[in-house]
């Protein structure tokens, strides 16, 4: 019986954790259409259904919202499980496959953060260091896959690091995706095959083009 009753700090901190998680998507929402410099608190905690008060005593500033999207974000995208699989994966094919999945994953769960980022690194001096610390990790990962690839490399391991980290460019999704109307399996397929024949030298025939939707 006493299993079935909670004790009152786990209660509360299930509250505390359930009232970021709401300010946070509050935020998220704003975000995405007045912009991170235009979206106050105080339009963050009217979103949320909460106090002013209660933002800044959650999170203390705005960058710290950013940085909690953040993590929503990468479990949304499974993003840790997708990079665990790809370094200790022996097929070098099957390698290029999980780092272009990778990539779908972060944009399919979370564009508009990603565009969020770029749009915040124009803010104050703690918020570019948050973010380029967010950056640097983001860099890390992509390293930490390429290198994984190194005994089968057809270029040198600094080359390819920089065209994966070039491939995941939110400007290429943008244009691929968003403005060119490709799907999102199309956007992954033209990642593998372009991985597999810039870091591979695989599969140099013609480049996967999807078929234009006819009017």
């Amino acid at each position: 019986m006493a299993d079935a009753v909670k004790a009152p700090s786990t209660y509360r901190q299930e509250q505390a954790r359930a009232t970021r998680d709401r300010i946070a998507a509050a935020a998220r929402a704003l975000f995405a259409v007045d912009g991170y410099r235009m979206t106050s608190m105080a339009a963050i905690a009217q979103k949320a259904g909460v106090a002013e008060r209660t933002v800044y005593t959650s999170f203390g500033a705005k960058r710290e919202i950013l940085s909690a999207i953040c993590e929503t974000w990468l479990e949304d995208a499974h993003a840790r499980d997708i990079v665990a699989a790809a370094v200790v994966e022996p097929d070098p094919m099957a390698t290029v496959r999980h780092a272009a999945h990778f990539l779908r994953s972060l944009f399919e769960t979370g564009y508009d953060v990603m565009v969020l980022f770029d749009a915040a690194a124009a803010e104050d001096p703690k918020t570019r260091a948050m973010l380029r610390a967010k950056l640097a990790g983001r860099n890390h990962v992509q390293n930490l896959i390429v290198g994984s690839l190194a005994d089968h490399l057809v270029t040198p391991l600094p080359a390819a690091g920089a065209i994966y980290r070039a491939l995941a460019a939110v400007g290429i999704y943008q244009e691929l995706v968003v403005e060119s109307g490709w799907t999102i399996d199309d956007y992954e397929q033209w990642l593998v095959e372009e991985l597999a024949r810039q870091l591979l030298g695989r599969g140099r025939g013609p480049v996967h083009v999807p078929l234009q939707p006819t009017s």
